[in-house]
């Protein structure tokens, strides 16, 4: 720039012909537009809407996204359509039990994230006419609004993935927050059935995670000290076996 500057100078003065230095000054700035223009494309300026998540029946039902929105992890604005409120009051009012004992619990889960003073939530009148699978609903509006999606669902999970819809899975999430449990620990579990093999007992840690015990077969009801000796990877997650405490180390 500051070359051009005097090349401009020395022709006003009359030490340069003018139409050099124009054909010059022409070409730096064709030169100057066309880099500031792809810099501009090879900037990513982020979207209006790329923090929003929209939450599915399923989620809501399971409920367990209230209390990670209350933990100030989830920083997304939460937003639930009308059509997946429509579907919990559909379930909160069938004829089954279970059904409606489904619906009420997101009904009640979807009030506790609206009264989170850490939760934003809205709920949004936005539909995909035509379409009447709720699913379906969920992903075409999710890629709309180029939002993410908060779902337990495992179908989905996969069909939103295809389609190139992030997707925040609770359950991925708490499997992903499973404390670290090695050989040689000790843990406090109540033993809740009898195991497979003679002798066994079955726990379940907090979790969820089964405890294989050796030697607590007769001990169905009790809560003791177990030492875990090792541990298997299955399709359903880790699975841990273990010790009484009190039965000291095996020879």
């Amino acid at each position: 720039m500051l070359a051009l500057a005097a090349l401009v100078v020395g022709s006003a003065l009359g030490a340069l012909p003018w139409a050099p230095v124009a054909a010059a000054v022409a070409i730096a700035l064709v030169v100057l537009a066309a880099e500031s223009f792809l810099a501009a494309r090879g900037r990513v300026l982020p979207s209006p809407r790329a923090q929003e998540a929209l939450v599915d029946t399923s989620a809501l039902i399971d409920g367990r996204c209230a209390e990670v929105a209350a933990s100030g992890f989830l920083d997304r604005e939460l937003v639930v359509p009308e059509f997946v409120l429509d579907e919990l009051h559909r379930l909160a009012d069938a004829p089954d039990p279970a059904r409606r004992t489904r619906g009420r619990r997101g009904l009640t889960v979807l009030e506790a994230l609206r009264a989170s003073p850490r939760a934003r939530l809205r709920v949004v009148d936005d539909d995909v006419p035509g379409e009447r699978e709720v699913d379906r609903k969920l992903v075409e509006v999710a890629l709309r609004r180029r939002a993410a999606l908060i779902t337990t669902d495992f179908n989905l999970n996969k069909v939103a993935g295809i389609r190139g819809v992030p997707v925040l899975n609770v359950n991925e999430l708490a499997h992903a927050l499973r404390p670290v449990v090695l050989p040689g620990e000790i843990l406090r579990v109540a033993v809740v059935k009898e195991g497979k093999e003679p002798g066994q007992g079955v726990a379940y840690l907090e979790d969820g995670t089964m405890v294989v015990i050796e030697q607590a077969r007769e001990r169905v009801g009790q809560s003791f000290d177990v030492v875990v000796t090792s541990a298997i990877q299955t399709a359903a997650g880790k699975m841990f076996f273990a010790r009484p405490a009190d039965a000291g180390a095996p020879r």
